[in-house]
């Protein structure tokens, strides 16, 4: 199984991308899709309505959604392997700047507005330098000088991200990024990993700790399906 973890600020066209990426791979691959976020999500509903995806949400509650992410994929990979899907595509909430929900395995996409401003690539930090993808967006609201500023600051956050430009809505010039999904190798789940360190906390993952999965940490856990009760303290 492939896996994309897409990631960005909010409103920057993620869920716009990901409804490219799914319509031109839906007839070759079995998609499965998680969406993770704090309040309130629809995504997952509007993607299994459009294309007939498998599709699933988790809200982090508590947590910060990075970390929510962690706990929740180890239980979410097995999910996606037991409905057989070839490629799963895991949405983050985007915003913690300093998190980076990218792995060891799979594709870790950066989506960034055009009309964020030109210093917004600097401010988000290990989100944008541990990325392998930058898909900018929203580059028929700037001028051509605007798109270059912004690409170069791209470029001196993280000199080897592949780059492409678009308009989401519209999937123009995509052609490269799909080429990266399909040469991308499968997973391995049982050594998924984070590429970053987290920032220092309290929690586990906090502190450093890089497993994917609650069951490989303490403190305040999150399991995929887990209800009020499962937002409990694992450990002394």
């Amino acid at each position: 199984m492939k896996l994309l973890v897409i990631a960005g600020p909010p409103s920057a066209g993620k869920t716009a991308l990901t409804k490219q990426i799914v319509r031109r791979f839906k007839d070759e691959m079995k998609i499965a899709y998680l969406k993770i976020d704090v309040v309130k999500a629809f995504e997952d509903v509007e993607l299994n309505r459009e294309f007939d995806i498998l599709t699933k949400k988790v809200y982090s509650g508590d947590l910060c959604p990075d970390h929510a992410g962690v706990m929740v994929l180890g239980d979410a990979v097995e999910w996606a392997e037991r409905n057989k899907a070839d490629l799963f595509i895991v949405e983050s909430a985007g915003l913690c700047l300093r998190c980076s929900p990218y792995l060891n395995q799979g594709l870790g996409i950066i989506v960034l507005s055009s009309i964020s401003g030109i210093h917004a690539p600097e401010k988000m930090g290990a989100m944008v330098a541990l990325a392998d993808i930058a898909v900018v967006t929203k580059i028929d609201l700037v001028s051509q000088a605007e798109r270059e500023v912004f690409i170069q600051k791209i470029k001196e956050v993280h000199p080897h991200i592949g780059l492409m430009e678009t308009n989401a809505l519209q999937g123009t010039s995509l052609q490269r990024l799909y080429q990266f999904i399909e040469k991308s190798e499968d997973i391995d789940k049982n050594h998924l990993v984070l590429k970053g360190s987290p920032p220092i906390g309290t929690c586990t993952i906090c502190i450093g700790k890089k497993e994917i999965g609650w069951d490989h940490h303490f403190g305040v856990i999150k399991k995929l399906d887990g209800q009020i009760a499962d937002y409990l303290y694992r450990g002394e």
